[in-house]
């Protein structure tokens, strides 16, 4: 496990675990948390070790957004340029990141704390855990792809009303919703991530990195031209070996064996 000041960073049996390591704030984000994220988000897309990342927090809360006491200070820069600094890499980041990158959502996720998790491919949740847009609260608007990914998760108007309301949402009304994936009790949680992780490290990872290319375009795309994508990434998955060790793998009625390859 290798610390920077504000993000620990642990792999084992190619899961990368990146923990937002500011427990007395809730997790908030400053500078230095947020640029030391990207840096990590940078060096798992590069590591062909790292098959699969957990993205969560340490201690109570999964994060709280933006740190406002830094936010507000004299000599802080303006709230546009963080926000373009700052969070825009990072979802961008996890957007592009070529394997599959699971929230793990320990505790509250408000504001841009909430948004970054559900720009990850799986969100899953502590039962006790809860979402806030909460950016209604002090004036500001929902950022770090929020107005992109919520609409598309839950709907316009439910995510209209969230963000106007700042209504807290429990993470079991946000998977009846779909803003996410699943729950988990909070006795079972870390076990139960660390299996959904390590089960998606061992699947064809280039494969799941092309359908993740795939989703990320969709909505811009209309039906002839996505089925002219997938046929495009079809042909590349079907170049590599774990395509050809999950066919054989099917033939013997045996587990595959992925390599990622």
């Amino acid at each position: 496990m290798t610390q920077t000041t504000y993000i620990t960073y642990s792999l084992e049996n190619g899961v990368a675990t990146l923990t937002l390591n500011r427990p007395s704030v809730f997790n908030s984000f400053n500078r230095e948390m947020a640029l030391a994220l990207q840096e990590h988000l940078r060096a798992c897309a590069q590591n062909d070790e790292v098959r699969a990342v957990v993205l969560t927090g340490e201690g109570k809360a999964f994060c709280a957004g933006q740190d406002l006491a830094e936010a507000t200070a004299p000599e802080s820069m303006e709230i546009s340029r963080i926000v373009v600094e700052h969070y825009n890499p990072i979802v961008l980041l996890l957007r592009e990141l070529n394997k599959p990158v699971i929230a793990a959502v320990n505790g509250v996720a408000a504001g841009a704390g909430a948004n970054l998790a559900l720009a990850c491919d799986l969100v899953v949740a502590k039962e006790s855990a809860s979402f806030i847009q909460a950016f209604s609260k002090i004036g500001l608007i929902p950022d770090s792809a929020g107005t992109f990914f919520l609409p598309r998760l839950i709907g316009l108007q439910r995510a209209s009303a969230l963000m106007m309301t700042g209504d807290k949402v429990s993470a079991a009304e946000a998977v009846q919703m779909g803003m996410i994936y699943k729950t988990f009790t909070d006795d079972s949680f870390q076990a139960e991530v660390a299996a959904l992780a390590q089960r998606m490290a061992q699947m064809p990872t280039k494969g799941l990195a092309y359908t993740k290319q795939l989703l990320n375009v969709s909505f811009q795309h209309t039906l002839a031209e996505q089925l002219d994508q997938e046929a495009v990434y079809q042909q590349q998955a079907g170049q590599t070996t774990d395509f050809k060790e999950g066919v054989e793998a099917f033939i013997q009625k045996r587990k595959p064996n992925f390599t990622g390859q």
